[in-house]
């Protein structure tokens, strides 16, 4: 890679791989440090009991540092840019979870603290500890829930946003229809949105 083509945002996760597209990121942007934005996310880890996928949540303070130091190894860099929790875990306050982010912006180790799916009451509960920066959330045309209550969360506490699926699953592509058949190792097989009965209503047609 050459050039960055003008991008200079990139999203990434421990999870995605697991571990492997850090290790890509970090390795195809060395040639541009200090031009691009890296995000990552921790929150999941190996479940030991469904055979060690990567569906486990974990937000726990040490759990977070733990992450934090192996992203910054794979990722090739000194401070994480944008260290988002991935999905908010029930079992952790939320307060703890921007306590342990904040101590790793205090040190140096992250820039900015995001999160990803929370309601409007978790972003506010954690922005009171440690300022958010970006909420990432699922946002098309096909999916519109973020404008009711978390949007207007948003702009009232000054954070930004990073939409993700706006093609709506790939729905909005106009090649998914009720005869559409995903295989069973695709996450839409089990979509609510994505059934024959859904992508058949006129109110989703809409």
């Amino acid at each position: 890679m050459s050039s960055l083509l003008g991008v200079t945002f990139f999203d990434t996760a421990e999870v995605y791989g697991p571990l492997l597209n850090e290790e890509l990121v970090g390795e195809a942007l060395a040639p541009f440090r200090g031009k691009v934005v890296i995000a990552t996310k921790f929150g999941w880890e190996a479940n030991p009991n469904d055979g060690g996928k990567w569906n486990a949540l974990n937000s726990r303070p040490e759990h977070i540092r733990q992450v934090a130091e192996a992203s910054l190894k794979r990722l090739k860099v000194d401070a994480i840019d944008l260290l988002y929790q991935h999905r908010v875990d029930l079992n952790v306050p939320i307060e703890d979870v921007a306590g342990a982010v904040k101590e790793l912006i205090q040190k140096g180790k992250v820039k900015h603290f995001g999160l990803s799916e929370p309601s409007a009451q978790t972003i506010r509960r954690a922005h009171a500890v440690q300022p958010v920066t970006a909420l990432q959330s699922e946002y098309s045309l096909f999916w519109r829930e973020p404008e009711t209550t978390v949007i207007p969360a948003l702009e009232e506490l000054g954070i930004g946003f990073v939409p993700f699926n706006p093609l709506g699953k790939g729905f909005l592509t106009g090649k998914i229809d009720a005869n559409t058949k995903f295989d069973s190792s695709d996450f839409r097989s089990s979509l609510p949105r994505l059934t024959p009965a859904s992508t058949n209503s006129p109110k989703t047609a809409a």
